[in-house]
């Protein structure tokens, strides 16, 4: 948590929900946050501008971002549908012309939303199932782990985004 602290300027931060309303928040949504994610919404802060996501940074628990497509209800508490990394724009069981549900799982079962990138790229942490505690990119395109072959915990994408390393390199 002491790095957190650190990476986190206070005149950043919203302010931390405490640990009353983020288990309300979890009652409400049929889940529990991961660690240590959890522990900053509740003691640190609730959102922060500068970053780490390159749009708008931090969202606050439950906030989406403006460019946020409209697919149905959020479900976090639901389970997380994907085990591995899916590209469904290259999948030919999709059809780009119709609602394809498991794509809208893709993006709303399972996870909060931690911010964007780039418009229509959203980092996700995943709050259930196999995948639980990792890091996430959902896109027009499909959805992958980050890094693919070892996803980031959360505090592992705040360290990549605090040292200035870019998320691809």
């Amino acid at each position: 948590m002491e790095f957190l602290q650190t990476a986190f300027e206070p005149q950043w931060r919203e302010p931390p929900l405490g640990y009353d309303a983020v288990a309300a928040w979890e009652s409400a949504n049929g889940g529990s946050l991961p660690e240590p994610y959890r522990t900053l919404v509740a003691e640190i802060s609730n959102g922060y501008s500068l970053g780490p996501a390159e749009d708008g940074g931090l969202q606050p628990l439950g906030w989406l971002p403006g460019d946020w497509p409209d697919l149905g209800p959020r479900q976090p508490g639901a389970p997380f549908p994907l085990t591995e990394a899916w590209l469904w724009e290259d999948d030919e069981t999709v059809d780009p012309a119709d609602d394809d549900p498991r794509t809208d799982a893709a993006y709303n079962h399972g996870s909060v939303v931690l911010g964007s990138e780039d418009g229509q790229s959203f980092w996700l942490l995943v709050t259930t199932g196999p995948r639980r505690g990792e890091v996430w990119m959902v896109a027009d395109v499909g959805a992958i782990p980050v890094p693919a072959d070892t996803a980031w915990g959360f505090l592992q994408w705040v360290q990549r985004w605090h040292a200035g390393n870019g998320w691809w390199d």
